[in-house]
Parts: structure tokens; C-alpha cells; sequence
């Protein structure tokens, strides 16, 4: 029977080919000394997997960098490095690739590097979905190595794990997120992130700077279309209510939503509680209540350059 190489794999592995018994011991441990190690192979014949019971195929890799010059060869200029960088995250230094053959077959792959790998698939998804920087993403993954190193949350969810250390992530990088948009875009609730992100905090010694109403304003104006005027009155609006205590124990993002709120419905680009609600991943309920508590001190809330185009008197009470 004629069989091929699935072309996955001829795009990965460029070295020989060696054939195996299945009843052989198979040592799949780094071999330092020449930076090679073993990775098994799935055999296809007319695009159905060859499952031979008398042996099974292996590839060796070298997964040393290849260097080359496409200049000038013989100028003796630094080459030019080929093939993936190593990651450091990693105890082997790359990423591996692992075929689930059968459960006969041995895995190459470490408990803690598959831990790891499967982590750093899940935060790049979740910041490509968020769109958040390469630097959040790969501080992420440091926080997911160091977390898991230190083996603080041991028996949590590997996702909520992720997901929590890319909330910390945000934070650090001082463009934070909400639980409820992390939470968005991961398959955990938002309770399993909270409680993995609070060991985080505790297992690093770390201290992460408060957030404040003015980190989502930004962003959440954004979402919803509207202009730099009104970003800056709802900045304003939500600094001089925190400075005039009239929002004690209400959250940064709902005193957000609220001045969102104020501040639209106060110009000609209005915006209704519920579109800033779920903008903001508050309930309409919750924007509403803290708008209530920004309502009677309105006059002194908004900046003095405002250009109102509904008057205070005239803004709705809730």
C-alpha cells in the first residue's frame, strides 16, 4: 500500500525518517547533545490514517536555528536567521507539536509544557479577539508561566487561569479591561476568573494600580461613536464626582457609564442608558442608579467650556 505524508507535516519536518516497534521503549526526552528530539508521524493513504499495529513511524527534528546568508556570501556579514524563534516559555525552548495518534502512543510533551502551550493558545485568541497589544499578550504568558511555577492555582481551570492573567495583564500594561470583557471572550464565567485573578495577585506579591473611571471612558466613548467633546466632558464629569465623594462604593465602570450617559444626553449625539450599559457591560439599572447620584449636582459636574445643547434642566432625572 502506497502511502504519503500528510503535507502538515512535510511543512514543519525537513530531516529522515526512522521506522520504530511498537513493544520498543521509546525515549523521548531532549537529546542536549545535539538539540534533536522525536516526534511521531501520521501516515495517510488515500486521506484515511494508516494505523499499522506492527510498528509505528517517527521523524527526528533538529530543532537548532538554521542561519543563511541571501547576501553576499563571501563578505562574511552576519546571516539571516531561518525557522521559528525558540520560546523561553517552554522547557525545551520551542514549541512542540503533538499528533493524539492513540493511547499506546507516548506523548512528547511535558505536563507543564502542555499546560503552557494551551495557555498561550488561549490568550493570543482572546487578545486577538479583545485587540489587545502584543506586549499584554506576551506579559500574559509570563504571568501564566510564573503562576504556574509557582503552582499557586493548581486544580483551577487552565482557562480561567489564562483568562485571569490576561486581565492582569491589562491592568499592568495600564490599559485594563472589565471581567465582564474578558469574560466575553473565554469559556469560563466571570466568578472562576475573579477568584483565579485575586490567587494571581497573591501568589506574584503584587500590587496592581487602582483603576479609576477615566481608564474606560476612552475606550467605551469609542464603542459607541462618540466625539472627543463628549469623552472629555465625561472624563471631567466622573474626576469631579469622585472628588465631590458623590459615588462612594459605586464601581469605576458604572460611574463611567453614567457620565457617558450625562454627557451625551446633554448634546446632540444622545446616547440611551442601555446603549452605554452594554457598552460598558453594566445593566441599564445599575447606569441609571448612578446617574441618579451625579443628577442634583450636575451644574458643577460638567466642564465650563461645555456647549450644552439640552440644557440641565431639561436632562432626564434617571
Amino acid at each position: 500500500m502506497d502511502s504519503v505524508e500528510c503535507p502538515f507535516i512535510q511543512t514543519l519536518i525537513w530531516s529522515k525518517t526512522i521506522e520504530l516497534e511498537t513493544s520498543s521503549v521509546l525515549n523521548v526526552d531532549w537529546l542536549s547533545a545535539t538539540g534533536i528530539f522525536i516526534i511521531p508521524l501520521m501516515l495517510f493513504s488515500n486521506r484515511f490514517p494508516i494505523l499499522n499495529e506492527g510498528c509505528l513511524w517517527f521523524r527526528l527534528v533538529d530543532v537548532g536555528t538554521e542561519w543563511r546568508s541571501f547576501s553576499n556570501e563571501r563578505s562574511g556579514a552576519d546571516p539571516s536567521r531561518v525557522g521559528a524563534p525558540e520560546n523561553p516559555l517552554l522547557s525545551g525552548g520551542t514549541c512542540l507539536l503533538v499528533l493524539h495518534l492513540a493511547d499506546s502512543q507516548k506523548k512528547i510533551m511535558n505536563n507543564t509544557d502542555r499546560q503552557m502551550t494551551q495557555a498561550m493558545s488561549v490568550i493570543r485568541e482572546m487578545s486577538e479577539r479583545l485587540h489587545l497589544a502584543k506586549s499584554i499578550q506576551d506579559l500574559a504568558s509570563k504571568t501564566f508561566k510564573d503562576v504556574l511555577d509557582s503552582k499557586a492555582l493548581k486544580g483551577k481551570n487552565n482557562e480561567a487561569q489564562a483568562a485571569a492573567c490576561l486581565y492582569f495583564a491589562c491592568r499592568k500594561e495600564g490599559a485594563p479591561r472589565t471581567f465582564n470583557e474578558i469574560c466575553a471572550v473565554s469559556r469560563v464565567s466571570k466568578k472562576e476568573i475573579g477568584r483565579c485573578f485575586k490567587l494571581i495577585i497573591r501568589s506574584l506579591e503584587t500590587n496592581l494600580d487602582q483603576i479609576t473611571s477615566a481608564d474606560f471612558i476612552s475606550r467605551f466613548c469609542g464603542n459607541l461613536s462618540l466625539p472627543n467633546s463628549i469623552q472629555a466632558a465625561a472624563t471631567c464629569i466622573a474626576k469631579r464626582a469622585v472628588d465631590m465623594d458623590l459615588v462612594a462604593g459605586r464601581s469605576p465602570i458604572s460611574l463611567a457609564a453614567a457620565a457617558i450617559y450625562m454627557a451625551s444626553q446633554a448634546s446632540s449625539e444622545k446616547r440611551t442608558a442601555k446603549e452605554v450599559g452594554e457598552i460598558a457591560g453594566a445593566a441599564e439599572v445599575t447606569v441609571k442608579q448612578a446617574y441618579k447620584l451625579l443628577y442634583p449636582r450636575a451644574a458643577e459636574l460638567f466642564p465650563e467650556e461645555f456647549k450644552f445643547i439640552t440644557p440641565i434642566d431639561q436632562l432626564p432625572t434617571c
